[in-house]
């Protein structure tokens, strides 16, 4: 393996682990697909590094049994900026009226 994929490999593990972050926040830190970020942390760091692919598997594994409460708290705010907008349209409307 080439040593920048090597380091790079490495660099993303690390930020996973630290920042407990998701694959798709790492591959928009590192300027890199998704897909290149899962094929690095599940498949190449196995093959460097056991115990930090071991630490970023549990972080990667936590995110995904969080996923679905992330994803619902995402739709509550989405709504709830709807409403306010709504609010403050309806407002505004009255206000001209």
């Amino acid at each position: 393996m080439k040593d920048y994929i090597e380091e790079r490999v490495l660099e993303t593990a690390q930020y996973i682990i630290d920042n407990k972050s998701t694959v798709r926040t790492a591959a928009r830190v590192f300027n890199v697909s998704k897909s290149t970020v899962h094929k690095d942390v599940h498949e190449r760091l196995f093959g460097i590094n056991r115990d930090m692919y071991r630490k970023c598997r549990a972080v990667l594994e936590q995110n995904k049994a969080e996923r679905h409460i992330r994803g619902g708290l995402a739709t509550k705010e989405k709504y709830r900026r709807c409403r306010e907008q709504h609010d403050l349209d309806h407002r505004s409307q009255q206000y001209w009226n």
